[in-house]
C-alpha cells in the first residue's frame, strides 16, 4: 500500500462482477505485490513541500531569465568564458532537475490511476504550470547555439565548461531546426492544448475501457493477458472482446491519430525536417542510414524468422496456420503455472548477481526501498516502464504483474532500465538521459541474463522447448513486430500528409504490415483490424518503436562478446551504462569491437534469433 502520508492513496476499485473474495484469492496466488512509495519525491499531491517547490521552480525560472537572457554571447566573449558559461549551465541544470522532480511526481501519481479525476487534474495543472515556467528557459539553448562554433570550442577546450561539452555538442545538432525565440515559445506553450492534450485523451480513454471475458469486466491489461491463457476458447473470446471494444471507440482513436500526425507534420515542416522520422533520429542521435539498414535487414529476415517460427508453432498445434489470437499462446501439453512475486524477484536478482553482484545490489534496492509498483489495478497505466525521474532522487518501476513467465522477463527488463538509470544519474540532469539508441541496452541485456540462467537450469526437454519458444516469441515481438510497427507508422504519417485518414484506411495499413511481418502461418481473421488503436507508442513517442529492435539486435551482439568470456567485459559494460548520454553510441560500442554502421552488424543479432529457431526445429 502507499504510505499513510500520501495525500492521494491508491483507490483500488474492483471490476464489476468480481467479488472481493475472488480478487483476494487471485492476489494470494501471486503473494504480496508491492506498491511504490513516492514520498522520496513528495509526500502527496497536497503536500506543502510540493507547493513550495512549484513556487520555487517558477521563481528560479524567472530569475534565470532575468539574469542571463540576451547576455550569453557576452559571457562567451569574456576572458573567463569557460567559468562564466559553466556557472550559467550549472544553474540551468539545477532548475531542470527541480522541474523534472515535480513533473515526475505528477506523472507517476497519474499513472497509478489515470481514470481518477483528482489525479488527472493534478497532472494537468502541474504540466501547465511547468510549461509556463519553462518558457522562461527557452532562450538559453537558443542563445548558446548562436555562439560561433570556434568561440564555443575555445571555451569548452579547458576549464569547467569542458564537463558540459557533450551536452553542448548535442545542442549543436539541433541548430538547423531551431526557430526564433517567439516561435519556440509559442510551440512550447501551445503544446499543453495540442499534442499533450491528445496524449492525455488517449490515456484516459484507454484506461476507461472495459472488456468482458467469461462474464467478467476488466481493463485492457488483464484482457491482453488472456491472450496467453492455456484455454484456446478464452484466448478467442478475449481477442473478440478487444476487437469489439476498440472498434466501438475507433472514431476517437482515429481522430487522435489524425490530429497528432498533422500536429507532427506542422512541427516538422516548420523545423525543416525532410522525412517523417528525421526528428526522432535526431533525438536518438542516430544516423537515418543506420536505421534504414536495420529496417531493411529485419524485413529481409522476416521469412527466416517470424514466418519460419510461426509455421513451426502452427505445426505444434496440429494446424497449417494459427489464428492471430494464438500467436502468443502457450505451447500445448506444457504445464503452465503461476509464478509468485517472490520467485520472480529471486529469479531476476539471482541472474543479475551471477553477472555482477554490483548489478544485483542496485536492482535489490528497487524491492527493498519500495521503488516498484506491481499490482494490476483498474485505471492503472497498462504495460510497464522504468521512470528515471531525476538524478537527485532515483528511478521508479511500474509493472502489471500477473504471474506469467513473460511477466518475469518484463520485470528483468524494467529493472535493467532502472539499473542503467541509477548508474547514469551522476552525470546530472543534462547528461544522464540516454538516447534511445542505447536506452534499451541494459533492459534487454537483463532479460537475456535471466533467460540464459533459467535455460541452463532446465534439463526437461519439454520445458526447455517451451522456454526457447517463449524467448523466440519475445525476440520476434521485440525485433520483427517493432519494425513492423515502425513501417506502419511511416505509412500512416506519409498517408496523413495527403489528407485525413478514415478508420478503414488505417485498418488497411495495419493489416498490410502485419501480414508482411507475421507471414502466412498467422491468419489475420476479421476482428484484428483495430488492434493498432491501443498501442501507446504511436501516440506518445512517434517512431520510438525501432529503438526496441535496435536494442535487441545490439544486445544480442553484446551478449555474444560476453559469452566469449572476454576479460574486463563487466567493467566495460558498467562504463557504457554509467556514461548515460555523455558519449555517442558509436564511441561506447567501440571497446566491445562493435560498429552499428557495419553492414553486417545487424546480421549478428538476427542470427542469434535464427539459431534459436533452428534449435527448436531440432527438437522435433
Amino acid at each position: 500500500m502507499m504510505p499513510s502520508t500520501t495525500a492521494s492513496p491508491v483507490n483500488v476499485r474492483l471490476p464489476e462482477g468480481v467479488s472481493a473474495a475472488r480478487a483476494a484469492a487471485k492476489a494470494v496466488d501471486l503473494g504480496h505485490l508491492p506498491e511504490w512509495d513516492l514520498s522520496d519525491l513528495y509526500p502527496g499531491i497536497e503536500a506543502p513541500e510540493f507547493a513550495a517547490d512549484m513556487t520555487r521552480a517558477e521563481e528560479e525560472c524567472r530569475r534565470f531569465s532575468e539574469t542571463y537572457a540576451g547576455r550569453i554571447a557576452a559571457l562567451a566573449a569574456a576572458p573567463d568564458a569557460s567559468e562564466r558559461l559553466a556557472e550559467a549551465v550549472r544553474a540551468y541544470e539545477g532548475i531542470e532537475d527541480l522541474l523534472g522532480k515535480l513533473m515526475s511526481f505528477a506523472g507517476l501519481v497519474y499513472s497509478g490511476d489515470t481514470t481518477d479525476e483528482a489525479r488527472a487534474k493534478f497532472y494537468g495543472d502541474t504540466r501547465e504550470r511547468l510549461t509556463d515556467a519553462s518558457a522562461d528557459l527557452l532562450f538559453f539553448a537558443l542563445e548558446l547555439n548562436r555562439i560561433d562554433d570556434a568561440v564555443m570550442d575555445a571555451a569548452m577546450a579547458q576549464g569547467p565548461l569542458a564537463h558540459y561539452a557533450p551536452w553542448i555538442e548535442d545542442l549543436r545538432r539541433e541548430k538547423p531546426h531551431q526557430l526564433d525565440d517567439r516561435t519556440e515559445k509559442l510551440f512550447l506553450e501551445k503544446s499543453v492544448t495540442a499534442n499533450a492534450a491528445w496524449d492525455r485523451l488517449f490515456n484516459e480513454t484507454i484506461a476507461g475501457l472495459r472488456f468482458t471475458v467469461q462474464g467478467e469486466q476488466m481493463p485492457l491489461e488483464p484482457t491482453l493477458n488472456k491472450l496467453q491463457d492455456p484455454d484456446g476458447a478464452v484466448r478467442k473470446e478475449a481477442a473478440g472482446a478487444i476487437s469489439e471494444v476498440l472498434r466501438s471507440n475507433l472514431r476517437v482513436f482515429t481522430l487522435i491519430t489524425n490530429t497528432l500526425a498533422k500536429d507532427k507534420e506542422i512541427s516538422d515542416r516548420w523545423r525543416g525536417f525532410k522525412d517523417v522520422a528525421d526528428a526522432r533520429h535526431l533525438a536518438n542521435r542516430v544516423e537515418p542510414e543506420v536505421v534504414a539498414a536495420l529496417v531493411d535487414a529485419v524485413r529481409e529476415a522476416y521469412p527466416r524468422l517470424s514466418h519460419r517460427y510461426y509455421r513451426l508453432k502452427a505445426k505444434w498445434f496440429g494446424q497449417d496456420a494459427l489464428p492471430y489470437w494464438d500467436r502468443n499462446a502457450p505451447l500445448p501439453k506444457v504445464e503452465q503455472r503461476t509464478i509468485p512475486w517472490t520467485e520472480a524477484r529471486d529469479t531476476v536478482l539471482s541472474a543479475y548477481d551471477a553477472f555482477s553482484p554490483k548489478m544485483a545490489g542496485i536492482a535489490k534496492r528497487f524491492f527493498d526501498e519500495s521503488w516498484i509498483d506491481a499490482p494490476t489495478r483498474p485505471g492503472k497505466a497498462p504495460g510497464a516502464f522504468a521512470h528515471p525521474t531525476v538524478p537527485s532522487v532515483h528511478p521508479y518501476v511500474l509493472v502489471n504483474y500477473q504471474g506469467k513467465p513473460r511477466d518475469v522477463m518484463t520485470l528483468a527488463h524494467e529493472l535493467g532500465h532502472g539499473v542503467h538509470q541509477v548508474l547514469a544519474g551522476p552525470n546530472g540532469a543534462l547528461m544522464a538521459p540516454t538516447p534511445l539508441t542505447l536506452a534499451e541496452t541494459a533492459s534487454v541485456f537483463g532479460e537475456m541474463l535471466t533467460f540464459r540462467k533459467l535455460l541452463a537450469a532446465t534439463t526437461d526437454t519439454t520445458q526447455r522447448r517451451a522456454m526457447l519458444a517463449a524467448k523466440v516469441e519475445d525476440m520476434i515481438n521485440t525485433v520483427v513486430r517493432q519494425i513492423a510497427f515502425y513501417s506502419f507508422e511511416r505509412k500512416v504519417h506519409l498517408a496523413r500528409g495527403k489528407g485525413e485518414l478514415t478508420s478503414d484506411q488505417i485498418n488497411a495499413l495495419w493489416l498490410s504490415v502485419q501480414a508482411e511481418s507475421l507471414g502466412p502461418a498467422i491468419t489475420l481473421d476479421a476482428g484484428y483490424e483495430p488492434f493498432w488503436a491501443y498501442i501507446p507508442h504511436f501516440i506518445h513517442s512517434p517512431f520510438y518503436v525501432y529503438a526496441y529492435a535496435f536494442g535487441d539486435c545490439l544486445v544480442n551482439s553484446l551478449y555474444g562478446v560476453y559469452a566469449q568470456a572476454e576479460p574486463g567485459f563487466v567493467d566495460r559494460y558498467f562504463a557504457l551504462l554509467a556514461a548515460g548520454g555523455s558519449k555517442p553510441y558509436g564511441e561506447l560500442l567501440a571497446p566491445f569491437g562493435l560498429d552499428a554502421k557495419d553492414p553486417g552488424f545487424w546480421q549478428i543479432g538476427l542470427g542469434m534469433i535464427e539459431g534459436m529457431i533452428v534449435e527448436l526445429e531440432g527438437m522435433e
